[in-house]
């Protein structure tokens, strides 16, 4: 039998910087994938792209050389090398995700990753966090073709949960997350560890300080008109 989409509750994580700390292992990548290509990078360059698509960030760093065929072969060759370190050295989920990501398994939400990552990545670490099971859907950089802000990838991961936008929770770490969260039309959590405001509907500086209760009163077990929605979360 189908699942009511009315009911149907679903968080939508992002993974690089909000399931995980990936950035040191992104850096590396791209710094000596780049090297390799004739061209020097900053940390500063890195972190200004950090979180966007490859065809984002190449045709800025290539400059007229960034033709699609050479995109496409830098783009793969920074990939296998990122995977290559997740599988060599391992990663760690960052504090609070595992204990969440299974609280909310066990309380019945499905639960999707919705990445801008190419698919392998998620894969690998999926794999390396043993997380598979928790996830019912994944949502990649081959399954969508605008990046965040553009809310394509959370309205396709909640499609493929079943689950309308406003019973949706996206767990982000990032302003062009948040904000694309808010043009699906979903719920959101901010996780800044640097302990800046996101534009969210709650934010943390880590999941370990999320209240208990936060998930349910941002989108109850029973859906029930906004406004009311809204009062019991002013009220808690």
């Amino acid at each position: 039998m189908k699942k009511q989409l009315t009911e149907t509750r679903a968080v939508l994580w992002d993974m690089d910087g909000t399931l995980i700390d990936s950035e040191e292992f992104h850096w590396i990548a791209w710094r000596e994938t780049m090297h390799d290509a004739g061209i020097v990078i900053t940390r500063e360059q890195f972190l200004a792209s950090f979180g966007q698509r490859n065809d984002s960030i190449l045709p800025r760093w290539l400059g007229e050389s960034a033709t699609p065929e050479r995109i496409e072969r830098i783009g793969k060759a920074k990939e296998e090398r990122y995977r290559a370190l997740v599988r060599d050295k391992g990663i760690a989920p960052l504090p609070g995700v595992s204990a969440w990501v299974q609280r909310l398994h066990e309380a019945g939400w499905q639960q999707a990753i919705a990445s801008a990552a190419p698919r392998a990545n998620i894969e690998a670490i999926l794999d390396a966090l043993h997380a598979q099971h928790l996830f019912q859907a994944m949502v990649c950089a081959e399954d969508v073709s605008r990046g965040k802000p553009d809310p394509e990838v959370f309205l396709t991961a909640a499609s493929r949960v079943d689950a309308r936008p406003e019973r949706c929770i996206v767990v982000e770490d990032a302003a062009h997350g948040i904000e694309g969260a808010r043009r699906a039309g979903m719920r959101s959590i901010g996780v800044d560890r640097s302990g800046k405001h996101l534009a969210a509907d709650v934010t943390v500086s880590s999941l370990e300080l999320l209240a208990a209760d936060t998930f349910d009163l941002l989108v109850p077990p029973r859906s029930e008109p906004a406004a009311e929605r809204a009062r019991i979360f002013q009220e808690s």
